[in-house]
């Protein structure tokens, strides 16, 4: 039998648009032999669906295009799709999330999901029931361990404390099929491929059955999915492997010999094909811009924001701004023009003195008596602010928002002035990998796309004379050593001085500043999810509170290790 697995790129929502894509896969796969093909999870609907869910509309319509789907494929090919599936029992929630496979115009068996993730980005049990008895399905005299996403995650020895009580493939296991297959919307984050790999390795070497897994690509809103489908034979082995970050068809003979396939990853370059993808997805699926809008200030966040989109988008589709004020240097000019220079996008330049002159004059009598302070300063950062709103609601432009995690982190950033704007790039990028990022654009480009004077000069906000970032905050290496263990690893001050050697009161500092500024965070537009804890939905602290972290000895244990999807 020859098994296609289609890793497509949904839109949520667009239920004709899916259901063409997916009949569109399904026509190319059978062309090209395929007997079965499989789709990710809720590709009829695309992930998350989040409270469409709730519409009862919606979900009669989800069903219709299920009907439709198994009407127009091709005859005698079999086809295993993700969607929402109604719940007729009286008590528990109303729908399923469920795997049907289609045949001759019928749903030949379905298969529902029994573990829901309800952390991070996830809220699986707001919406669905969870299968409390999994089952083999047979087609074509092929036996099918088929299960959806989250079922596999609970089986990694590595899981402890374990999540849920139940393993969904233990018990497919005892039903002796002859494969696993996984429909998946499992989001990329730094690292994930590393994970599915030592995942799926286990649970070959604990059930012996060759495995399938069919993740879902692309972006929707913050949470971006590489794909990354891929085959592995029964003793673990990975034999064939899709292109992460883009559509792709791949096939699987099982009466064929098994081959090898090694897949080399780069940290990096993983995350500016995410960030590229998550630009050209949100302005694509949106529709509704004509162009993506950058403030250019001459440092290195906006020149990495400006040189994604134009790789997302077309250059043609680009437009930096720079907008100096009195206290901007030359080469906050100078190096954004050369950055448009370089990536040949259209380019403005709008000085901002006349906006600052009028609220200087303006605010005198209520700031009468007072010393210049970081308000003043603020009024440059709004002002831009302003400007970049205006072209955006005049020409229908997408603003893109340019901070760094390392400023959202610590509230170093302007409320409705740098957090404007429809989406935040790189709002879950660290600062140090920001430049890293740079490097890279450069690497790929084999020239300085990104003028070697950005990356070289220290960052400054460029908000009052001779501003450096340093004289509010500590060296970025410093800085993110101390948020990486604090927000993606969930670790407190006494662990992270263990680890860093850091002052105490330095790294309490800096723990503080993060808790205190989650007011800002939730004004800022929706970021780009990259890593395993991103500010936005999979964050969700309170901004009105009074805990304060107690103080403790330093530790040196390690903490148990997670796993998520």
């Amino acid at each position: 039998m020859k098994i296609a697995l289609a890793q497509i790129n949904p839109t949520v929502g667009d239920l004709n648009g899916n259901v063409d894509r997916i009949l569109r896969y399904a026509r190319r796969a059978h062309r090209q032999g395929a007997d079965l093909v499989v789709f990710p999870e809720l590709s009829v609907t695309g992930y998350p669906p989040q409270d469409l869910l709730e519409h009862p509309a919606f979900v009669e319509a989800v069903q219709e295009a299920l009907d439709r789907i198994a009407a127009a494929v091709p005859q005698d090919l079999g086809v295993i799709v993700g969607a929402p599936v109604p719940n007729d029992d009286t008590v528990g929630n109303r729908l399923y999330n469920a795997a049907l496979l289609l045949e001759n115009g019928r749903r030949h068996a379905e298969a529902r999901k029994s573990l829901l993730p309800t952390y991070d980005v996830f809220d699986e049990h707001r919406y669905f029931e969870a299968n409390e008895a999994p089952s083999v399905i047979e087609w074509c005299g092929l036996r099918i361990g088929l299960h959806i996403c989250e079922d596999m995650w609970n089986a990694h020895q590595q899981a402890q404390p374990r999540t849920y009580e139940r393993d969904p493939l233990g018990e497919l296991a005892a039903q002796d099929p002859d494969v696993f297959i996984n429909i998946s919307a499992s989001p990329f984050s730094i690292g994930k491929h590393d994970d599915r790999n030592a995942l799926i390795e286990q649970i070959c070497a604990d059930h012996r059955r060759p495995f399938l897994l069919c993740n879902q690509v692309g972006a929707n809103t913050e949470i971006i999915f590489d794909g990354d489908s891929r085959i592995h034979h029964a003793d673990g082995t990975q034999t064939a492997c899709a292109a992460s970050f883009e559509e792709d068809l791949l096939f699987w003979d099982t009466d064929e010999a098994a081959s090898t396939c090694t897949v080399r990853r780069d940290d990096t370059a993983d995350l500016h094909d995410a960030l590229v993808l998550g630009i050209r997805d949100y302005y694509e699926k949106t529709d509704i811009f004509t162009k993506a809008l950058v403030g250019l200030s001459g440092g290195i966040d906006s020149a990495v924001t400006c040189a994604l989109a134009a790789e997302a988008l077309g250059p043609e589709r680009v437009l930096g701004v720079t907008m100096p004020s009195e206290i901007s240097s030359e080469g906050s000019v100078s190096d954004s023009e050369a950055l448009a220079d370089n990536l040949g996008i259209e380019f403005a330049k709008i000085p901002i003195k006349p906006a600052i002159d009028a609220f200087g004059d303006m605010l005198a009598p209520a700031f009468e008596g007072t010393e210049p302070g970081v308000a003043e300063e603020n009024l440059q950062s709004r002002a831009r602010g302003v400007t970049l709103m205006a072209l955006s609601n005049k020409f229908g432009h997408l603003l893109l928002s340019t901070g760094n995690k390392s400023e959202l982190a610590v509230g170093y950033v302007t409320l409705y002035g740098d957090t404007n704007g429809g989406v935040a790039v790189l709002s879950d990028v660290l600062k140090t990998r920001v430049y890293e990022l740079a490097r890279h654009v450069n690497a790929r480009a084999g020239r300085a796309v990104i003028p070697q004077n950005t990356i070289d000069k220290p960052p400054s906000a460029e908000l009052r004379e001779d501003q450096k970032d340093t004289d509010s905050l500590p060296p970025y290496e410093v800085l993110d050593a101390i948020l990486m263990r604090y927000i993606e690893q969930k670790k407190e001050a006494p662990r992270i001085v263990a680890e860093t050697g850091y002052d105490p009161s330095h790294v309490r500092d800096v723990l503080e500043q993060v808790d205190q500024n989650e007011y800002k965070r939730r004004q800022t537009p929706p970021g780009l999810r990259v890593t395993r804890k991103a500010f936005g939905v999979g964050r969700r602290m309170p901004i009105v509170g009074r805990w304060h972290r107690p103080a403790a000895e330093p530790v040196t244990t390690d903490e148990p290790v997670t796993t998520e999807r």
